[in-house]
Parts: structure tokens; C-alpha cells; sequence
């Protein structure tokens, strides 16, 4: 990797994005705007906590889903158009290439995280026992997970169309068995042990650590590292797999 590549290949990205207000809106709104809702759906009913319930697992959810989205087609774009190919023909390897375009949306990251985790602690009132910048660092976490996992899939797909149909292989067994509709622990043990290798589980996990505890506790610890620790492999792996153009 080259640090002057990198960041090169990071800062063109950035300026596409400034270009593309669609994608703007995408990242920094909608996960506002779908906690903001489900603030106000909750507000009326008999157990007006249960924003507090689930409210933290999907700050962590919600910028993991549209950073996925964003990354997976904003990649394959690139490749469509002979973008990628004519830059991989310069002196740019892939490893600089997948690291621009994670720094690129995980500068995005930043900005979206501290929008939805303020509006969601400082606006809507979700009733946080631990500190808020330890929700941030999950929200964060979950970010650069989804940015990573857009990158890879973005590889196997031949068109906008076919990125978006990974959503559901992807994304939507994660959201089924990462805790939020029910205990991972009240599952049955098959689907327990699926969704304990599942990163989205972990994400969920950190968010009700710090909903639930003061302090910094070893399975907060354990839950970040394991969120990170995905991020970067599948960093690796979107790098081992990054296509010149679609087939």
C-alpha cells in the first residue's frame, strides 16, 4: 500500500460523493429519519419505553444497512463505467484502492454516527446508563462493517440491481438472528450458533452493554473487537477479490 494512493483515491471519491446528493441523503438522513420515526411510533403505546429497548440495537443497525447499500453500488459503478479498470492500469494496486474507498466512506461514517447517535441520546431521549461516546464507537464500528461488506459484495454482482438482490443473503439473516426481535439465547441452538458467528450480533450485543452498564465492560470490549476485527478481514478479502470490470 501507498499512503499518497490512498489518500489520492480517497479524496476523488469524496468528491464524487459531494457531486451526488442521492447518496448524501442516503447516509446521513434516512438512519435519522428511521429513528426519529420509530421514536414517535412507540410514543403513543402502552409501553412507550421500548424505544429505549431497541432503540440502541438499531443505531447500530441502521448505518450498517445504508452504508452497505451506498458502498456496494457506488463500487460497482465504478467498475461498470471502466472507472476501476483504468485505474488499476495506473500504478495503483488494489490494496490502495480498497483502502481509499474505505477511508473515503468511513470519513462519511464519522458524520453519520455522530448525527444519528446525537439525535437519538440528545433529542429523543433515549435513556442511556453508559456513556454516549461508547454507542458512538459501536455506531462507528457498525459503519465500517457495512462500508466493508459493500465493498466485497460489490464484486460479485453484474449490475446496481444484482448489488442490491445481496441485501437479503447478507443483511437480512443478521437482522433476524442478531438479538433484536428476540434473545439470541431463547433461539433455538442451531440458529444460537449462527448467529454467534454473524458480526451483526456482536454490534447489537456492544449497543445493550453500553445501555445497560456504566463503565466499559470485557464483553463491551469483546463485542468491538469482534465488530472490528470482521471489518478488517472483510476489507482483505473485498481487496483479494476486486475485479478489473464485470464480465
Amino acid at each position: 500500500m501507498n499512503p499518497d494512493r490512498t489518500l489520492a483515491t480517497a479524496a476523488r471519491v469524496l468528491r464524487q460523493l459531494r457531486h451526488d446528493p442521492r447518496s448524501i441523503a442516503l447516509m446521513l438522513l434516512v438512519p435519522c429519519l428511521m429513528l426519529f420515526l420509530l421514536r414517535y411510533v412507540f410514543d403513543g403505546s402502552p409501553q412507550p419505553q421500548t424505544f429505549n429497548g431497541i432503540g440502541a440495537s438499531l443505531l447500530g443497525i441502521f448505518p450498517l444497512i445504508t452504508m452497505f447499500l451506498v458502498t456496494s453500488i457506488a463500487t460497482l459503478r465504478e467498475r461498470t463505467s471502466g472507472t476501476l479498470e483504468r485505474l488499476l492500469a495506473l500504478p495503483l494496486g488494489k490494496a490502495d484502492l480498497i483502502a481509499g474507498y474505505a477511508l473515503a466512506f468511513g470519513l462519511v461514517a464519522v458524520v453519520q454516527s455522530v448525527l444519528a447517535t446525537g439525535l437519538a441520546v440528545w433529542f429523543l431521549g433515549l435513556d442511556v446508563i453508559g456513556s454516549p461516546w461508547l454507542l458512538l464507537l459501536v455506531a462507528l464500528l457498525d459503519a465500517l462493517l457495512g462500508t466493508a461488506l459493500g465493498l466485497f459484495v460489490s464484486a460479485f454482482a453484474a449490475s446496481e440491481f444484482q448489488a442490491v438482490q445481496f441485501m437479503p443473503a447478507v443483511i437480512f439473516p443478521q437482522l433476524l438472528l442478531c438479538g433484536l426481535f428476540t434473545p439470541r439465547d431463547r433461539m433455538a441452538p442451531a440458529l444460537e450458533a449462527i448467529s454467534d458467528a454473524l458480526p451483526m450480533s456482536y454490534a447489537v450485543d456492544g449497543m445493550n452493554q453500553v445501555l445497560h452498564h456504566t463503565g466499559v465492560t470485557a464483553d463491551f470490549v469483546r463485542d468491538a473487537l469482534v465488530v472490528a476485527g470482521c471489518a478488517v478481514l472483510v476489507l482483505a478479502l473485498g481487496a483479494a477479490t476486486l475485479r478489473r470490470r464485470t464480465a
